[in-house]
């Protein structure tokens, strides 16, 4: 009784404070004059501070890094692996990494994966493992009263996966599952097949995981990728936070004290990419599809080209930005997608350049002519002008300072410099190598990575909707392709 007495009184008095508080603003406030029509100018540019780090060993063989951030009582730690499942996965057992990242968790051989679980959760954090093509990552984030005692858990995860056959089987039925779900899905379909025709499935960069590889990865290929695959040999170990090095060096090499030495990075000799074929089309039928996908490109320099910093600039302004060329043509002028873009897949070895995104169904020939004129465009038919140049230089500049925002972002971007092999003062120096980048640099890399006459162009939709006006725009001869990137038919329409 007393508790809603007291709470009635409270809101009696909040109500009355709310209506004299209208009065008294109005009394105290005048109109502002507000200019609608004038864009608001931009803000202050964010200030770059690139973080310093110390550089240890680990007994194991390791290399410890180590970067100070004392203004709140965090720490992250990965433990990167240069090399990844273009390295150690086995041709036909794509997926495989995949399986290995996700079943570490499932359980050790001293904790089951709900004891594992409940482990987390009472200090308040989680393990991630992850494999990706070329590098792979496990890795805390902890308060750093917690730190020694969830380095053993990784420790553990680390070191004594089981694998359990359980596990195994409820993770293959949920694979397939999505595999089969993925052949729905129009934008799926293009992401397995553009690949494969640029590099073929025989190598690293086209494969990708399929039912029949999802099918046969064993338990005994799980172990064998585990031992083979996490070394201290060819990891780089980062941390970051409210830690001093030496604090760091001591807890690691207790807690990674049984991890035998070992291991070596692996060279990244890749197949040479297939010679590239006249501009075609390779239509994917996907009867009743909401819209068509597209993906069109060629195979591109890998990440230590000398040239990267004029490909950076030119995806700025040709198809990363929102006011991007590509976008600002086909999605704002034209209304043909809610958005689309273009990248420079950056590896060890020769990624792809690609450009696409999700057409109107009735527009796909539009598109398709909008998309082979802005490539033209960009090689010199429509120059890149000075405001193009400014606006992509700052994107690329002002971006830069957010990659050392958080403990987690700066571990990542430490990590990138290793993983990578880049040189270890590239943060401190992208400034003026971006800035460096002339117009006449854009235009000679253009016409070097982007040729219109040897570009893969894959469409995935609904075939009977959209091949008559694709075969209409004659831009370039159709190849009929299934779901899984084969032919389906000799057939091609010139």
């Amino acid at each position: 009784m007393i508790r809603h007495h007291l709470r009635a009184q409270v809101l009696t008095g909040a109500l009355a404070m709310l209506a004299v508080v209208p009065a008294v603003h109005a009394q105290a406030t005048k109109p502002v004059a507000l200019d609608r029509s004038a864009i608001p100018t931009a803000g202050k540019t964010p200030e770059l501070h690139v973080p310093t780090w110390s550089k240890l060993a680990l007994t194991d063989g390791a290399r410890l890094v180590v970067s100070e951030r004392r203004n709140l009582p965090l720490v992250y730690v990965s433990i990167n692996f240069i090399g990844g499942a273009a390295n150690f996965e086995p041709a036909n057992k794509a997926g495989l990494a995949s399986f290995v990242s996700n079943m570490m968790l499932e359980g050790t051989t001293s904790r089951t994966g709900d004891q594992l679980a409940a482990a987390m959760q009472q200090l308040g954090s989680d393990v991630n493992v992850s494999i990706g093509s070329e590098s792979g990552t496990i890795s805390v984030f902890v308060m750093k009263d917690k730190l020694e005692p969830m380095l053993g858990i990784l420790q553990d995860v680390l070191l004594h996966p089981s694998f359990p056959d359980s596990a195994l089987e409820r993770l293959r039925g949920r694979t397939l599952i999505n595999l089969q779900q993925a052949k729905d899905r129009t934008t799926s379909i293009a992401s397995v097949v553009f690949p494969k025709l640029l590099y073929t499935s025989g190598g690293p960069y086209g494969r990708s995981m399929t039912e029949a590889s999802a099918k046969a990865i064993t338990r005994t290929d799980l172990v064998k990728f585990h031992d083979d695959y996490f070394k201290p040999g060819r990891a780089e170990i980062t941390v970051v936070g409210d830690i001093a090095p030496a604090d760091a060096k001591r807890m690691l090499d207790k807690s990674l004290a049984a991890w035998p030495a070992g291991g070596s990075k692996p060279s990244f000799d890749y197949p040479t990419p297939p010679a590239p074929k006249s501009t075609t089309i390779y239509l994917v039928d996907k009867p009743g599809a909401a819209q068509s996908t597209f993906a069109i490109g060629e195979v591109g320099p890998p990440r230590s080209t000398p040239d990267y910093y004029a490909l950076r600039v030119l995806n700025s302004f040709f198809g990363e930005q929102f006011q991007s060329r590509l976008n600002a043509n086909i999605r704002e002028q034209k209304g043909y997608s809610y958005g689309v873009a273009s990248r420079f897949a950056y590896g060890r070895g020769p990624g792809a350049f690609r450009a696409g995104g999700d057409i109107v169904t009735a527009k796909s020939d539009s598109a398709l002519i909008e998309f082979m004129k802005e490539l033209r465009g960009i090689r010199g038919e429509r120059p890149i002008t000075d405001d193009e140049m400014q606006s992509a230089k700052n994107a690329l500049i002002q971006s830069l300072p957010a990659r050392f925002a958080s403990v987690g972002s700066v571990s990542n971007s430490i990590s990138e410099i290793y993983t990578q092999d880049l040189p270890e003062d590239y943060y401190q120096r992208f400034v003026t190598r971006v800035n460096a980048v002339t117009k006449d640099d854009v235009l000679r890399v253009a016409n070097k990575y982007i040729d219109p006459q040897h570009l893969a162009i894959v469409i995935v939709g609904d075939r009977s909707k959209i091949e008559g006006p694709l075969a209409a725009t004659k831009i370039a001869p159709i190849v009929y392709l299934d779901l899984n990137g084969d032919p389906i038919t000799s057939k091609v329409t010139p």
